[in-house]
């Protein structure tokens, strides 16, 4: 997976308030995707009450793609409780996983 800076992160969710999270969310996703996790299309985020379930799902795919280090318990409630500042926590999480890191090199994006 691709390594992002928890801080710009960060900075980019609250410039520009909420929409680089959203790509975030969409980027991060289909990385996780890759890696074996089962998310739905990221479409479903901007549904009212489903958006729920999508972000179960999303943080079932922590859950797997960090090979349980961030249960995806706490995925979630950090994406309820945390909002969008969230993300900089899973994006630390998923830096730990130093087998990721390695992955890193190979992914290419769109």
């Amino acid at each position: 997976m691709q390594r992002r800076d928890p801080l710009m992160v960060a900075v980019l969710s609250i410039v520009t308030l909420g929409i680089y999270a959203l790509v975030w969310y969409v980027k991060t996703k289909r990385e996780m995707n890759t890696q074996g996790a089962q998310i739905p299309t990221a479409w479903l985020i901007i549904i009212p009450i489903v958006n729920i379930y999508w972000l179960w799902k999303f943080s079932e795919g922590v859950e797997t793609v960090t090979k349980g280090g961030l249960s995806g318990a706490v995925a979630f409630l950090l994406l309820i409780l945390l909002s969008y500042m969230s993300c900089v926590l899973m994006v630390v999480a998923m830096a730990d996983n130093p087998e990721l890191a390695k992955q890193g090199r190979h992914i290419r994006h769109h």
